[in-house]
């Protein structure tokens, strides 16, 4: 009995860091989504993304919407709510604004630091892994979200706006960190709703909230774009809509509910990853010998907090089946 346990725990482990680097993979396009659209703002952007994703999330889940509603209570409304404003209204637009005056490179680093703040977080968590176990990973993160910003400040394109654009990128931090919390015990506590039907009733929650602020566009006006920018615009969103939310979000939730919170936070520096991955081809360039360091950093940081985990769950097992024997 014991083993099997042993040996789900591993599976769950190997399969929730598989689900983490797939949305890693594809929450990193967000970094570049800006760049295609650079003539709208930020909350036009996460307007069009979030009425997208509000639309095939409706499509998606009507076949089971009674069944899937009968599950929830008032409580996991409000839940979907609150989740749905600080994880993707809110956070999508304070990080669209950091990249914008900021850079990809600025606003990376300072969400660089999630799996530092979510680690400790989860460090007190019932059963979780010890701080002090955790040291050297979070280390790891740290110099590597460094080298990314010490990168990003002597680098020759940096602007007066850099400032602006830290600001915004801390606001998003703070905004996903409740999200990322909040998420994870949702998740755990909501076992009788699938993680891919969560994942639509957000989507659903967001669109509503997209629609409500429809009206603040017409008012800050910046409406003046010719039809081929709407195209565009429309054709980015629904991409990131798809890509991002519907996919990078399902398997989030797969991930949320195969690792514990402190591991959870371990897996966001896959986006930073794949976001800067993303930002070199996009910028046509090769690393410099500062950004191939935080790599290092970051994928040593990652390897570091698997191998607790790990460690743990062996000593968890052997304690079991020594106490079994006695």
């Amino acid at each position: 009995m014991e083993a099997e346990r042993w040996a789900e725990t591993s599976h769950n482990i190997s399969c929730g860091i598989l689900y983490g680097v797939g949305a890693g993979a594809l929450w990193g396009l967000i970094f570049l989504a800006p760049e295609f659209v650079p003539d709208f703002t930020p909350l036009q952007l996460a307007i069009g993304r979030y009425l997208a994703y509000g639309g095939i999330a409706a499509v998606m889940i009507a076949p089971r919407w009674k069944t899937v509603c009968f599950r929830l209570k008032r409580q996991d409304w409000h839940s979907l709510f609150w989740l749905s404003l600080f994880g993707n209204m809110l956070y999508y637009i304070m990080l669209s604004t950091a990249v914008q005056t900021g850079g990809i490179a600025l606003t990376a680093l300072v969400i660089g630091f999630l799996p530092v703040i979510i680690t400790i977080i989860g460090s007190r968590e019932k059963e979780a892994v010890r701080l002090f176990a955790l040291l050297p990973s979070l280390m790891l993160c740290v110099a590597g979200a460094l080298c990314i910003g010490w990168r990003a400040i002597e680098a020759p394109g940096a602007t007066s706006q850099s400032g602006e654009g830290l600001l915004y990128a801390i606001a998003a931090l703070a905004s996903w960190t409740a999200y990322a919390v909040g998420n994870s015990r949702c998740l755990i506590r909501l076992n009788k709703v699938s993680a891919h039907d969560w994942n639509l009733l957000m989507g659903l929650m967001t669109g509503v909230q997209a629609i409500l602020l429809i009206p603040v566009v017409f008012l800050c006006g910046h409406l003046h774009h010719e039809f081929e920018q709407w195209i565009r615009l429309g054709i980015v969103a629904a991409a990131v809509a798809i890509t991002a939310s519907i996919f990078g979000n399902a398997l989030w939730n797969c991930m949320s509910r195969l690792l514990p919170l402190t591991m959870t936070g371990q897996m966001i520096l896959f986006e930073t990853l794949f976001a800067l991955m993303y930002g070199f081809l996009w910028e046509k360039k090769w690393p410099c010998l500062l950004e191939i360091m935080a790599f290092t950093f970051i994928v040593f940081s990652v390897l570091t907090c698997i191998s607790v985990h790990q460690k743990q769950a062996s000593k968890l097992h052997g304690y079991t089946t020594n106490s079994s024997k006695n």
